[in-house]
């Protein structure tokens, strides 16, 4: 049952997405929120990162690479490819035995490949972007494209950001046919305006929506379930959620640098929403410092809070809801993906770039996460602590 929901462990966590995005989501569809260039140095990098959470729970090993280079007279083209290696222990749904804050674990191993490729295009004062993505996994396979363009005003103080970004993926079930489709749709509206020569602020509003299989086909639900009068046997269901999810979110960011200090400050918030009920906050500090003229370090914190999605139960037995044998995005909704729950993490990072010469450059990061229960019932053994580390190289020309 387990084996195989492995890279989208991830990517249905508000948190855990935000934090591993860099692998396990489709490059070409992150909508970036950070002041772009219009064009990009000539390189070839790789990545190597490994995500692991404690007492066995789920590692990820992704390693990747790109290739950066201009083209034509304003053009630029990247590609991008990524292996990831999931393999550990994660909640099934299912609550802890009577006596036990322990909620049963299940083993996972999975292996996703994936690829990208960028072009974009500088025409005067507007900048247009295009990426088509695949990702391949044994039971799930994704398509995604994007459009981006930053049109520059006000003598390049002004960057008007709008964009569109859609995916079409085929995901293995359990019941029924051998795959369902999921689709997105997501659109961004942002602004980045310079106030003077130290400080920008960024504004950007995102809109989107999923429709079509959206439970997560390995996560189930237990209720208890009578079959002889006075006598019950604890029976196992797939998860139903609906089959349409409509989002919206605010970023809004302040960047302010200090030429004595030789450092910057980047503070921001984003408030995130959704028609499954979940509502978000994300607060996060960055800094970033000079060390000699090569080096540079950059701490940063972020807290991350949620509500929990409407149809989320950590024990369904407590409920009057009778699962589906075949749940097909109708009501009832259930779920007890202690990520649907509310909860709320803290993370703490470290990254320092090293620029060893003028054709290489150095990265590495160490960053700690911890995710913490907010409703009183689900026990604290569902919520991860995790490490990530993260190392690179580039070579520019």
């Amino acid at each position: 049952m387990a084996a195989r929901f492995a890279s989208r462990y991830f990517l249905l966590n508000p948190i855990l997405g935000l934090i591993t995005r860099r692998s396990l989501v489709l490059a070409a569809l992150v909508l970036s929120v950070q002041r772009p260039s219009a064009r990009a140095e000539d390189s070839v990098a790789y990545v190597y990162e490994n995500y692991r959470e404690e007492d066995g729970r789920i590692t990820v090993v992704t390693q990747s690479s790109s290739v950066n280079e201009d083209i034509a007279f304003n053009g630029h083209i990247q590609l991008t490819g990524a292996i990831d290696a999931v393999s550990g222990a994660t909640p099934t749904g299912r609550p802890a035995a009577p006596g036990s804050n322990q909620v049963p674990l299940a083993e996972i191993t999975s292996r996703r490949k994936a690829w990208s490729g960028d072009y974009s295009e500088q025409i005067q004062n507007f900048n247009i972007d295009a990426s088509f993505a695949e990702s391949r996994e044994s039971d799930y396979v994704s398509w995604g494209w994007s459009v981006n363009t930053l049109t520059d005003f006000n003598q390049k103080n002004t960057t008007l950001r709008v964009g569109i970004a859609g995916t079409d993926d085929r995901v293995e079930v359990i019941f029924g046919p051998d795959y369902l489709s999921k689709h997105t749709q997501d659109a961004i509206l942002g602004i980045t305006q310079v106030l003077n020569p130290t400080t920008f602020v960024t504004v950007n509003v995102s809109l989107g929506q999923s429709t079509g299989y959206l439970s997560e086909p390995y996560k189930i639900v237990e209720k208890a379930v009578e079959i002889l009068p006075s006598i019950f046997l604890d029976e196992e269901f797939a998860e139903n959620s609906p089959n349409e999810r409509e989002r919206d979110s605010l970023f809004a960011s302040l960047n302010h640098s200090f030429p004595a200090a030789r450092g910057a400050v980047e503070g921001s918030y984003r408030f995130y929403s959704d028609s499954f009920g979940i509502v978000a906050h994300t607060l996060q500090l960055s800094w970033l410092q000079h060390v000699g003229p090569k080096i540079v370090v950059a701490p940063s914190f972020r807290f991350y809070t949620q509500t929990a999605a409407r149809f989320y139960y950590y024990d369904i037995d407590d409920t009057p809801i009778s699962p589906a044998r075949i749940p097909m995005g109708t009501a009832p909704y259930y779920t007890s993906d202690f990520r649907l729950s509310a909860e709320e993490s803290i993370s703490y990072a470290m990254r320092a770039t090293w620029k060893a010469s003028d054709w290489m450059q150095m990265d590495a990061s160490y960053e700690l996460y911890t995710m913490h229960g907010r409703d009183g019932i689900t026990p604290e053994s569902a919520y991860p602590r995790a490490g990530i580390s993260t190392i690179g190289v580039k070579f520019l020309w």
